[in-house]
């Protein structure tokens, strides 16, 4: 077992609000072993940006891992070669150009129909009403599950997320998770045919007409959902709820002086939607004194690092102006995002500035508290808003 210092935490205040903690552990134990999480933390962002990196130490390849054990093996989980292998594969899929030139379009047309519907009735919950659908029709176009619906989708992601963050065992959860993962297998074995009939540019159709083993396939495709519905939709939402809450700053962004995507970048840094990515130690490592031992569970927390004293002043504060470029959202080494670029194409090319042009006097309703929760994944659970008929 590493030699990381011990540090209890409230697991229940932890997915309320972590980053108090996460202040405490920069300052007192950067690297420390938390026994409610069952292993290591890394906190602060030189530690995760060049540890991230060392993949023959800090490995991906988890096979006793929750996510292998309720998704299957997917290139998340791969290091190396194997990863790049895959990653080259589904590249078609998600390269700038496929987003710019064919789901940028579709993403445009869904969120229209969404909010033409929205428009005439004054008021919601952002995140239910807006966010979901937003993000769920989105990657039913990039997965090319068009066969289900975004509340599917929705729930599959859910159901998957909240399994591999199950560090509990908690056996409905996992129940769960299983019930998501049969879910999209079955939509995709009513995919098959037709995009073997009619390939396109989503990830299955990439992944199939490229000949990768379907194990792999089904697998990658159950980790595009998992992270890419519950993501852009927490930071369609919380972007939202963090503009309305800040009129000075949204005022910046709608005369043009930041532009919406340094405010997507700003929120994203604010409150990571992705907290935390673990990893396997591989072999003897050493840290400042910290030894790690082979098997040590490790999680690099990006959203600790999103915060890092050393990279961003008063880090707590959300802020357009500020350069968010240090910051690690979407990862720091060759697990970089896949995704990114449709995610801030989605986000900040469209879904934010649709919202605000369309419902004219988007406003807090004020009645209902905006909550927010998770450390794994954060995001807002409630965004409730009126605008002007």
């Amino acid at each position: 077992m590493s030699t990381a210092p011990h540090f209890d935490i409230d697991l229940a205040a932890f997915w309320h609000d972590p980053y108090p903690v996460l202040t405490q552990l920069r300052v007192e134990a950067p690297i420390a072993y938390v026994p409610q999480l069952g292993g290591v933390v890394m906190t602060r962002r030189d530690d995760i940006a060049v540890s991230e990196k060392q993949i023959e130490v800090f490995s991906s390849h988890q096979p006793e891992g929750l996510m292998n054990k309720l998704m299957g093996h997917n290139l998340m989980r791969k290091d190396g070669e194997d990863h790049q292998a895959e990653r080259k594969v589904i590249f078609p899929a998600v390269s700038p150009r496929t987003v710019k030139g064919t789901w940028r379009e579709k993403f445009q047309e869904h969120t229209d129909r969404i909010l033409d519907a929205l428009v005439p009735k004054g008021g919601g919950d952002l995140s239910d009403v807006y966010a979901r659908p937003v993000s769920g029709e989105a990657l039913k176009e990039i997965t090319g599950l068009t066969n289900i619906t975004y509340l599917q989708i929705d729930s599959f992601s859910q159901g998957m997320i909240d399994g591999i963050a199950n560090y509990a065992g908690d056996a409905e959860i996992e129940a769960r998770c299983h019930a998501a993962t049969a879910g999209i297998d079955a939509a995709i074995d009513d995919m098959l045919p037709v995009l073997r009939a009619h390939p396109n540019q989503s990830l299955l159709s990439v992944m199939v007409e490229a000949g990768l083993d379907m194990e792999s396939a089904r697998a990658n495709v159950k980790l595009a959902i998992s992270g890419g519905q519950n993501e852009p939709r927490d930071a369609i939402a919380g972007a939202i709820w963090a503009l309305l809450n800040h009129p000075d700053q949204l005022e910046l962004v709608l005369s043009g002086k930041v532009s919406w995507l340094r405010a997507f970048e700003e929120y994203a840094r604010w409150i990571s939607p992705i907290g935390m990515s673990p990893r396997r130690v591989a072999q003897h490592h050493v840290i400042r004194n910290v030894e790690f031992h082979p098997e040590d569970k490790v999680f690099f927390m990006f959203g600790s690092a999103n915060r890092d004293e050393d990279y961003f002043a008063d880090g707590h504060v959300f802020d357009v102006t500020r350069d968010a470029s240090k910051s690690i959202a979407f990862g720091a080494g060759p697990h970089f995002c896949a995704g990114a670029a449709a995610s801030r194409s989605l986000i900040a090319d469209v879904a934010l500035p649709a919202a605000f042009e369309r419902l004219k006097g988007l406003r807090l309703e004020g009645r209902d508290e905006v909550k927010v929760g998770g450390w794994a994944f954060r995001g807002v659970l409630n965004l409730p808003c009126e605008w002007d008929k």
